[in-house]
């Protein structure tokens, strides 16, 4: 069980926040999401088994929830995928539940805010 660090990238205009090698038990160090951007999508990679990735959010950095997709569905997955998330916050962080061996990376997608 640790806080995992992330990385980030500029690729195409977009900013790319990769949270690698979760294991069991972890959660990713929150990111702050910077006021010029959105969250477009996260995509989660992993061997699954018996294992969940959850998408948590927070207005205060403290205190944590799950997010949901468009549809109004969880953001708590037990296959690889990419989703779109319905809620801006300001804290993300990723988390990694598991029952047996394995690994999970998280990679969000900010796309910066056109002007209206």
């Amino acid at each position: 069980m640790a806080v995992k660090t992330f990385t980030t990238a500029m690729t195409g205009g977009n900013l790319v926040v990769t949270w690698a090698a979760m294991a069991a038990g972890d959660t990713g160090d929150p990111f702050l999401n910077p006021a010029f951007m959105r969250l477009s999508s996260v995509q989660y990679r992993a061997t699954f088994g018996n294992s969940t990735f959850t998408l948590e959010g927070s207005n205060d950095g403290s205190n944590y929830v799950t997010l949901a997709d468009p549809q109004g569905n969880a953001l708590s997955k037990t296959a690889n995928g990419i989703e779109a998330v319905l809620e801006g916050v300001l804290y993300y962080r990723p988390a990694f539940s598991v029952t047996t061996g394995s690994a999970c990376v998280a990679v969000m997608v900010f796309t910066a805010l056109t002007p209206a």
